[in-house]
């Protein structure tokens, strides 16, 4: 038994769940909770966009200092330690959201809170894999997956909807916000106090000082070399960056268009209603997507479903153009629909999983191939995303989102040159 009284093995229902709730709430927080909070504070659509898109800048990065998380410290502890930076992180925007430079310290300590997950990340992915041997891996793989769309739905559905109704009820939209931001604080000082009781201590999660700095940055070096020496590499690089390119451009414009009043060519909906809509019936059609696609890619394979599920990314998409024209007030409308784009979305982002991981087969530095590849999928997030509220600011959400539908075009060119590419 270890020094400190834990059992090197505990039962993965006790520490799995968890674990991936502290993994996927923070980069809801990120994605999805900071453009509502900006919004609901004052900040026009450019800044918004621009602000919480470079908060995905983390993660674009983050396999550049992976290999020092497996040097320094256990996995165990750098999980310990990101839900404690965590916790300082959304503890700072709580603390500053009633001051006058609420901003500044609201943005910094979200890049914070961003830096910290996209660490927790590594770290908790890693533990994972050490923790469990191949069948368990196997068998916790959708319970994972599960836990961390919950994680999404109680952030994007809950937090939002709770704010508004605070809002609703007579706080002030600071301080409905600063109790939000204080509550999510204390959920991960206690997951930080839980996963230090209860994760267990692989015997192989101990650091690899085995290697010098000077060694590990050669080795890095090489296997980013290797990375760009891939046959097909620029054709992978495009689908990588063009693939979801509408949906980066949307998804930054979804909520401020639900939001912003009929005056400015929004729907007009209460922060209530936007956390009913985007956070329950929008993942529940997310996750949904990503099951039926699963399914079906294992039936049929990648070169057979590229095409339709590229199709079904982008083409629901279409469903704004309608709310931006025809501007309905039933929310039994707008959450179908909703879901059903949603739904899509899941559906088609399933062929870009399957894609980067057929792409990093077959190479002896597997693992950090598929790291650079989803560092590439953030970047391919996050540089559209900056201008998409400029974007809507000079045309209005219904060009706006008329113009999605055109980049859309993308989509189908680096669609048709990968599937030309791939062998079965």
């Amino acid at each position: 038994m270890p020094v400190n009284g834990l059992k090197p093995r505990r039962n993965p229902w006790l520490w799995i769940p968890s674990l991936y709730l502290a993994e996927g709430f923070p980069n809801a927080v990120v994605v999805t909770v900071a453009v509502v909070l900006l919004k609901n504070m004052g900040m026009d659509n450019g800044r918004v966009a621009f602000y919480t898109s470079l908060l995905y800048l983390p993660w674009v990065v983050k396999p550049f200092w992976a290999p020092f998380v497996d040097m320094f410290l256990t996995k165990r502890t750098w999980i310990v330690m990101m839900q404690l930076a965590i916790f300082v992180g959304l503890g700072v925007v709580a603390g500053f959201l009633s001051t006058p430079f609420w901003l500044s310290a609201a943005l910094g300590a979200l890049w914070w809170t961003a830096f910290s997950s996209a660490t927790h990340d590594i770290a908790a992915d890693g533990f994972y894999m050490l923790a469990l041997d191949e069948q368990r891996q196997a068998f916790f793989v959708g319970i994972r997956s599960t836990f961390y769309r919950a994680a999404n739905m109680i952030a994007s559905g809950g937090v939002v909807w709770a704010a508004g109704h605070l809002v609703s009820a007579g706080r002030s939209v600071p301080v409905a916000w600063t109790l939000m931001f204080g509550a999510m604080a204390l959920l991960f000082m206690a997951f930080s106090l839980w996963h230090w009781i209860a994760l267990p201590v692989p015997p192989a999660d101990v650091p690899n000082k085995s290697k010098a700095s000077k060694q590990i940055l050669t080795e890095f070096a090489e296997t980013f070399t290797s990375f760009f020496r891939k046959p097909g590499i620029l054709t992978a690089m495009s689908f990588m960056l063009l693939y979801r390119l509408p949906e980066a451009v949307l998804c930054k414009m979804v909520q401020p268009f639900l939001l912003d009043s009929t005056v400015d060519g929004g729907l007009g909906l209460t922060i209530e209603q936007v956390g009913l809509a985007n956070g329950t019936f929008g993942v529940a059609g997310i996750v949904a997507g990503g099951i039926v696609g699963g399914i079906v890619m294992a039936r049929f394979g990648l070169k057979q479903c590229l095409w339709p599920m590229a199709l079904m990314l982008t083409l629901p998409s279409g469903f704004y153009c309608y709310l931006a024209w025809a501007m309905p007030t039933d929310m039994t409308l707008i959450c179908s629909g909703m879901t059903f784009e949603q739904f899509g979305y899941g559906f088609g982002f399933t062929a870009y999983m399957m894609y980067m991981m057929q792409f990093c087969e077959g190479s002896e530095y597997t693992t950090s191939h598929y790291a650079f590849c989803t560092g590439l999928m953030a970047l391919g997030l996050m540089l559209p995303g900056m201008a998409a509220g400029w974007i809507e600011q000079a045309s209005g959400y219904f060009n706006f989102f008329i113009i999605v539908m055109i980049l859309c075009i993308a989509t189908f060119i680096v669609t048709g040159v990968a599937k030309s590419k791939i062998k079965s």
